[in-house]
């Protein structure tokens, strides 16, 4: 059964938040080359990729326990794929960010067709990190990711 949700109406959302205050320059420059050397992205797209990414895994960290069933879309699920796999840079993100807790990357086959992927940008941009809207809305009604328990 879907779950409809009201599509966002307003143009991106400028957030007071930003993520590059809290990801070192050294490890955005690393992650953003990571980006462009596996995917056809420019600079400027690494980095829209990139912030969406850290902005959905620091929203999911500091909502630890509240089974919110975030998920993120295909193109920021890119940028989160970038993040975990640099496992050392991510265990320190979880360190600082997550209480010492991991958060564990628990994909699953098929998506889900429940609205959580705009619920996950509503709750983003709720707690105040810059939105990047057209990097949410290329799977507006699914996700793929583990509902309703503290993974990603």
């Amino acid at each position: 059964m879907a779950t409809a949700v009201a599509p966002l109406t307003t143009a991106p959302v400028t957030g007071t938040r930003s993520v590059r205050d809290v990801v070192p320059g050294e490890l955005w420059d690393k992650q953003v080359a990571l980006l462009m050397r596996d995917y056809p992205y420019d600079s400027v797209m690494a980095a829209r990729v990139l912030g969406q990414g850290y902005a959905y895994l620091l929203t999911a960290m500091a909502h630890r326990g509240e089974h919110l069933g975030l998920a993120p879309s295909s193109l920021v699920d890119i940028g989160v794929h970038t993040i975990i796999l640099d496992t050392v840079a991510y265990a320190d993100l979880c360190t600082r960010h997550n209480g010492g807790h991991f958060l564990h990357h628990v994909p699953k086959v098929a998506f889900k067709n429940d609205g959580s992927v705009m619920k996950t940008a509503y709750r983003i941009a709720a707690d105040g990190w810059e939105i990047d809207l057209p990097l949410w809305t290329d799977a507006a009604d699914c996700g793929p990711c583990h509902p309703g328990n503290d993974s990603h």
